[in-house]
Formats: C-alpha cells, sequence, structure tokens
C-alpha cells in the first residue's frame, strides 16, 4: 500500500508578493494586470472573500472588490522559490512528480529518513517549507494520488488532512462531482443530467456505461469513486513543448508593432529555453484576430535552433506568415518551440530530478 504526499503551496504569487511587500499583507490581492483584457493569475486570501479568483477577467475582479490591489507577475521570482521548495521535497524522496511551480506528488512508501509515517514527513515538509521560504504550504495524505489531491484542499490554507485507507472507499463516495480528477464544468453539467452528483452516484454505473459515457476518462471515474486510483508518482516527465502567449490590450495591425511584441514573446520564451536546456526544431506561432478566429503557422528545421537569432529569424517569418494570410487586428499572439531533440529530453530529466521546474500555474 503506497503512502501519497500532495503539497500545495497556499495562493504561491500572491504570498510571494505579501512576504515580500509588508504593505500587501492583510489586503486583497491579486497578481495579473489591471487592464480591459487583464487576467487574475493568482488572488490573496483576503481577495478570495471577495470572490476574485484565478482566470477571472480583471474587471470582473475589480468589479468584486473594489479595494483589490494589481500587481504584475515575477515568473522568475516564483521558480526560484519553486526550486527551493522541490529541493526540500527531495531530501525525502527522490518520487517527486510537480504538476506547477505551486504543487507536487511526492511518494513515500519508501523514503530516504526510513519513516514508517507519511504523515510526519508531511508536517516536517511543511516546518521547512516555513523556514526556508516564509511561505505556508498544505499538505494532503492518503494511499494514492486522487485522495492525497482531494486532502490537500481540506483544510487550506497552512493545513494538513489524512484520508486512512479504512476511509478512502467512503471518503469517495461522499465526494462532490466537481471534486473529481478530471471532471470540468461542461462535464459535469452532463453528470448532473444523468442523476449523478456524487461519488456514490457514479458507482450505480458500470465501468463499461461510464466509458460510453465519458470515453477513456469513464475509467478513471469509475475507480475513483471506489477510492482507487492506479497512477503512480512519475518524476521523469518529458516536456514536449515550451512557449509563452500574451494578450493584447488593444487590437494591434500595425506591422512594426507586432513584430515590436513578438520580439518580447521571443526573448521570454528563449529565456525558458535555457533555463530548462530544452531545444526543439519546430517552432509554431499562434494567432487570435479580433473576431476571435485562430490560427497557426509551423516551421520544422533540420536541426534544432539553438541560437537566438535562428529562432527570431524564423518567428519573423512566421509572423509575415499570418499577416499575409488575413487583414484583420490581432488580439493574441504565441510561440512555441516543439519536437524536442535525444538531447534536450535527456537533459531536461536530469533537470527535473535535480530541482524540478515546472511551467507557471498556481492553485
Amino acid at each position: 500500500m503506497r503512502k501519497i504526499i500532495h503539497v500545495d503551496m497556499d495562493a504561491f504569487y500572491a504570498s510571494i508578493e505579501q512576504r515580500d511587500h509588508p504593505e500587501y499583507r492583510g489586503k486583497p490581492l491579486a497578481v495579473g494586470h489591471a487592464a480591459e483584457r487583464g487576467v487574475v493569475a493568482a488572488a490573496s486570501y483576503e481577495a478570495r472573500e471577495w470572490g476574485v479568483h484565478s482566470a477571472m477577467p480583471s474587471l470582473t475582479a475589480m468589479s468584486r472588490c473594489p479595494g483589490l490591489i494589481f500587481v504584475p507577475a515575477r515568473f522568475d521570482v516564483y521558480r526560484q522559490v519553486s526550486m527551493s521548495v522541490r529541493k526540500v521535497f527531495l531530501d525525502y524522496t527522490d518520487l517527486v512528480e510537480p504538476l506547477s511551480l505551486d504543487e507536487a506528488y511526492l511518494d513515500v512508501t519508501t523514503n530516504k529518513f526510513r519513516s514508517l509515517s507519511a504523515t510526519l514527513i508531511a508536517r516536517d515538509i511543511r516546518r521547512r517549507v516555513w523556514r526556508d521560504t516564509a511561505l505556508t504550504a498544505s499538505a494532503g495524505i492518503s494511499v494514492n494520488k486522487f485522495l492525497a489531491k482531494v486532502a490537500s484542499d481540506y483544510k487550506k490554507p497552512d493545513g494538513l488532512f489524512v484520508i486512512r485507507p479504512e476511509e478512502a472507499e467512503s471518503f469517495a463516495a461522499a465526494l462532490g462531482i466537481e471534486q473529481f480528477w478530471g471532471v470540468g464544468r461542461v462535464t459535469a453539467q452532463k453528470m448532473r443530467s444523468l442523476g449523478i452528483r456524487t461519488g456514490s452516484d457514479l458507482r450505480r454505473f458500470s465501468e463499461a456505461e461510464l466509458k460510453r459515457l465519458f470515453g477513456k476518462a469513464g475509467s478513471a471515474y469509475y475507480w475513483n469513486a471506489r477510492g482507487v486510483d492506479h497512477r503512480e508518482v512519475i518524476p521523469e516527465r518529458v516536456r514536449k513543448s515550451l512557449g509563452a502567449e500574451i494578450t493584447f490590450e488593444a487590437d494591434i495591425d500595425d506591422a512594426a508593432e507586432l513584430r515590436r511584441r513578438l520580439q518580447e514573446i521571443s526573448k521570454e520564451v528563449w529565456e525558458r529555453l535555457r533555463e530548462r536546456c530544452f531545444t526543439g526544431r519546430t517552432i509554431t506561432l499562434k494567432v487570435k484576430y479580433a473576431d476571435f478566429r485562430e490560427m497557426s503557422r509551423r516551421k520544422t528545421l533540420r536541426e534544432a535552433v539553438k541560437k537566438f537569432d535562428a529562432f527570431w529569424r524564423v518567428a519573423c517569418e512566421l509572423l509575415n506568415a499570418a499577416l499575409c494570410a488575413s487583414g484583420q487586428k490581432i488580439r493574441l499572439m504565441g510561440l512555441t518551440v516543439s519536437n524536442a531533440d535525444d538531447g534536450s529530453v535527456q537533459e531536461y530529466r536530469q533537470t527535473l530530478l535535480d530541482f524540478g521546474d515546472d511551467t507557471p500555474a498556481n492553485g
């Protein structure tokens, strides 16, 4: 029987800003831009009390919380803190699976301290994270990844919750369907239309029926409703692509301005490539026009791009193609590098094992 810990940093981006800026402490704060098309990347717990949450349009957030403080994201700082937290995890086990900058699974069934108690390990991890970063983390402990992740939400912030083996089945049966892995808004609506509101309701259906209704995910729903999750904690997650995108505050059709903004995105992507020792042969430009139509242009090179000049030259070629394809203004633009070569994959694996890193996200 496995012992899995899910550690989730509390309001990670917002908590870092409040830590580094004492004047923000105790006040509703959002990481993002207070612009017409801005989006909240993270919200402090004071802001959440007003109904502000991540991925919410900035204008909506400001209307809900008139005194909301907006601060720009500092992803370089968030990554550095994340690496410090991951180093703590690796002191206990090599089986660490990062999900994002602010959360990870740990398999401590066999651990470096030879401790029989996952709960004691989780408590010590939270203590050390606070000591090293002055930030709080919540932890969930159980026999599998599904239950451990659910448990980490139960006593946030700065909490710890255990779902014991003998409690797994009854606990899963009582969960609302929105708490099940992979159940989003659309799937939840479909489930409710079928009279499925809890794990207990899910258990009325056979695995075959759930697969027919929900595809491959139906099998996971069947087992999760019984408190079962066979997924292993996998530390060597190989990145297949890396990129960045930006939504403009106002639609742009000026070629020179688009080229300037593209250069900003290109530099950001290039910095991420260097940080993660990632190289690839395919460069893709994504654009979204004013009428919300999306288009992508890509180019695959003979060898992985390893110099910024070559990367920038291809990005400009792709932008020219996108501009020729439509006379409309552009509201969003993004660049992605994919089709990694073998050397990049091996280097990234080693980097993840030593320190851990992932794309920005905040829970």
